[in-house]
């Protein structure tokens, strides 16, 4: 018998916080996010480290003495795994294995970690394999650092280099040849986006594990794929809603597509996102956005920042935007709920969970349709 379990590493998370950032989460937040995403990862985290200056090391982003803490504490508890919270540089890499006896790596290389692993369509695999490969073309010296050792003499001019771009080589050969197909997926997707020209279209945008899909199932009667951890939806799903008539002159139903998406966090990678957009051109070609937040988590305004960021980087920060507050069976601070009407157009408050308020942002739904015309 063969144990096909994967391995649960021990994990040592480490944030790095810059106190001129004012944007930036209280490193409480970052790194019970962090948490979450490690364990979705299937790692088991037994140690946090934080460090907050005004300015990060460049060597190692932490200062010498917290790097010389992590490592006897790696040493002493046979820690085999350590995250950042923080990109870091080939060179930083390079840098804290040197002095840290264990696996490192950082948020985006974990968050695409996480995507392979939840990737299921074709397009998705391709999607993660091109933010992959994007993301280590740029940190590949750090692979051969045992090969390309120079000790000088003949014969010991290794092959570290001349692997190095071997290697490079070959990834850019595959990265072509991946946005190849993707384009063609693309070109199909975009057909079948004609058909849909004459409905009116929704999707739902916001924060992982904010309760899209659940969402989407409730309004739709719909069997989206539903777990409580991050990124578990990639892939777009396209359903039909629905509603019955609204106001005086509507003599039937309106039928509408809502589509579910990819949801976002702080510091999604870069390349992920370009890798993503053939993906998210559904949320550029909508009409409606439902932009749905966990009210429950105390740092929700500042998940909203994020999820207007990424619209913007995405070109779709100027569609009608209904905010769908869920998860108001969990929330504890109910004071906060006047707050959120008052501060946010087109607010909406419910839980999908336990269908709380549905009707009302039904209605909210019918009344942004009225001002389209199509």
């Amino acid at each position: 018998m063969i144990d096909t379990k994967k391995k649960t590493e021990k994990t040592v998370l480490v944030c790095y916080s810059n106190r001129k950032d004012r944007r930036h989460f209280h490193h409480y937040e970052s790194l019970y996010e962090l948490k979450f995403l490690a364990e979705t990862a299937g790692a088991e985290v037994v140690k946090f480290f934080y460090q907050e200056n005004d300015t990060f090391d460049s060597r190692y982003m932490i200062g010498k003495g917290k790097v010389e803490e992590i490592s006897n504490y790696t040493d002493d508890n046979e820690i085999e795994l350590l995250i950042f919270e923080n990109e870091l540089s080939h060179t930083q890499l390079r840098n804290l294995e040197r002095k840290i006896k264990c696996k490192i790596i950082d948020k985006s290389n974990l968050i695409l970690d996480i995507f392979a692993s939840n990737a299921k369509t074709s397009q998705s695999k391709l999607q993660v394999e091109l933010a992959q490969l994007e993301y280590l073309l740029p940190r590949l010296t750090r692979q051969w650092t045992h090969l390309s050792k120079q000790y000088g003499g003949i014969g010991t001019k290794g092959p570290g280099e001349t692997q190095i771009e071997t290697d490079r080589r070959l990834i850019k050969k595959r990265i072509s040849i991946l946005k190849v197909k993707l384009e063609k997926i693309d070109r199909q997707r975009i057909t079948q986006s004609k058909k849909r020209s004459e409905f009116i279209r929704l999707s739902l945008v916001g924060y992982t594990n904010a309760g899209k899909s659940t969402l989407l199932n409730l309004l739709t009667n719909a069997n989206v794929y539903v777990k409580d951890k991050l990124f578990a939806t990639l892939d777009t799903s396209t359903k039909t809603l629905y509603l019955a008539p609204y106001c005086e002159g509507e003599t039937e139903g309106r039928k509408v597509l809502i589509s579910d998406t990819v949801g976002f966090i702080k510091n999604l990678p870069h390349n992920l996102i370009e890798s993503f957009k053939s993906t998210l051109s559904e949320v550029v070609e909508s009409d409606i956005l439902l932009n749905v937040t966990d009210i429950s988590n105390s740092n929700f305004e500042e998940q909203i920042n994020v999820v207007i960021d990424t619209l913007k980087e995405i070109g779709a920060s100027d569609k009608i935007i209904i905010n769908v507050f869920n998860k108001a069976d969990l929330s504890i601070n109910t004071d906060i709920y006047d707050l959120v009407r008052k501060k946010f157009d087109n607010a909406v408050i419910i839980s999908a969970m336990k269908q709380i308020n549905i009707n009302s942002l039904i209605n909210e739904i019918r009344k942004q349709i009225l001002k389209i015309k199509k």
